[in-house]
């Protein structure tokens, strides 16, 4: 596990010649679901885009997501803050989760990843709830995109002792 994290870095390049897979995102979306959430409540849906039409709208409207137009896949995480029996505001938290472990999952199958918030950010929230028919109560959390890595970036986080207080 120790390796996956340390290999895991935002990919903001892939090849658009290697698609990414149905039984790929299928291991991802199942790496999600597997995630922990706040009593179980599992207040997720997924959206998961491989049409090159879509990718590219997504690169369009989300500033920080231009990735997308060299990315082959996109996970889009929709939180279901409506949840039944879910303690009040902790999707935020579950759906960050689940995002975790599409990212870890993807480094496991050779695949590079970038996870573009959308939610809490109106406008963005807005734009996606568009692309997608996402209907209120549902929220748009975030886009990740995925592919084949076309580039090898540097790991950029680190261990800083300083920011631990150890308590015995």
């Amino acid at each position: 596990m120790s390796e996956l994290i340390e290999n895991r870095k935002s990919i903001r390049k892939f090849r658009a010649d290697v698609p990414v897979t149905r039984e790929q995102l299928d291991r991802l979306l199942e790496a999600a679901m597997l995630a922990p959430s706040a009593c179980n409540t599992r207040p997720w849906e997924f959206i998961a885009v491989t049409s090159r039409e879509v990718l590219d709208k997504i690169a369009g409207i989300h500033p920080y997501a231009k990735m997308c137009a060299t990315a082959t896949a996109v996970i889009v995480i929709v939180a279901l803050p409506q949840t039944e029996k879910l303690p009040a505001e902790f999707y935020p938290q579950d759906c960050g989760a689940a995002t975790q472990n599409i990212l870890l999952e993807a480094v496991s199958l050779g695949l590079g990843t970038c996870w573009c918030g959308v939610y809490p950010k109106a406008d963005r929230m807005a734009e996606m709830r568009g692309l997608f028919g996402i209907a209120e109560p549902k929220i748009p959390f975030n886009v990740i995109a995925i592919g084949a890595p076309d580039e090898n970036p540097h790991r950029r986080g680190f261990f800083d002792k300083a920011k631990v207080t150890y308590i015995d």
